[in-house]
């Protein structure tokens, strides 16, 4: 089994260069550059999301006890 296949069906390495040139007759050897380094900005931004949204629920879940006890006293 070929571990380079994306498509099923498509299992070889003339099948991926052949979308590779189609990708470069659509959008142009110039414009591929700029698509790429969009691409890498965009999943650096999503990575920084991820990273900085994990301490924050964190905080949440250390929070829910807390209030829990609080309603514990209350009753």
């Amino acid at each position: 089994m070929n571990t380079l296949a994306l498509i099923p069906g498509m299992s070889g390495v003339p099948e991926i260069l052949l979308i590779i040139f189609v990708i470069l007759l659509l959008f142009g050897s110039k414009k591929l550059p700029e698509l790429a380094r969009s691409l890498g900005k965009s999943l650096n931004e999503f990575k920084r999301g991820q990273t900085e949204s994990a301490p924050e629920k964190k905080v949440e879940k250390q929070a829910e006890p807390a209030d829990d006890e609080d309603k514990k006293k209350e009753v």
